[in-house]
């Protein structure tokens, strides 16, 4: 996984209602009449938010007749979280003088 599509990921997780689907559909597939149940918001926004999430590779879409069905992107998540794993913070006890 690139910068790029790192900070697409986050740029798209950056909003609460985001970061709350993500966390709704990481008990697994959900259709998107059963997560508009639990926000206070209308279809249109939970489309725009849909398009976001599918748009960075995060969540999958399977269309059912007139039904949205939506899932995690298990190997975008994996990719994400090893991007972040990897990070790391360091104390650093001497301070390097710049020049």
């Amino acid at each position: 996984m690139n910068e790029i599509d790192i900070a697409l990921l986050c740029k798209a997780l950056s909003d609460a209602n985001r970061l709350r689907i993500v966390r709704m559909l990481s008990g697994g597939e959900m259709c998107a009449c059963k997560l508009l149940e639990r926000f206070e918001i209308t279809q249109p926004t939970l489309s725009h938010h849909m398009k976001t999430l599918c748009d960075c590779g995060l969540v999958d879409v399977r269309k059912d007749g007139k039904w949205c069905h939506y899932s995690l992107n298990c190997a975008t998540l994996g990719a994400f979280q090893a991007f972040v794993g990897g990070l790391s913070c360091r104390e650093n006890t001497e301070v390097t003088p710049c020049k």
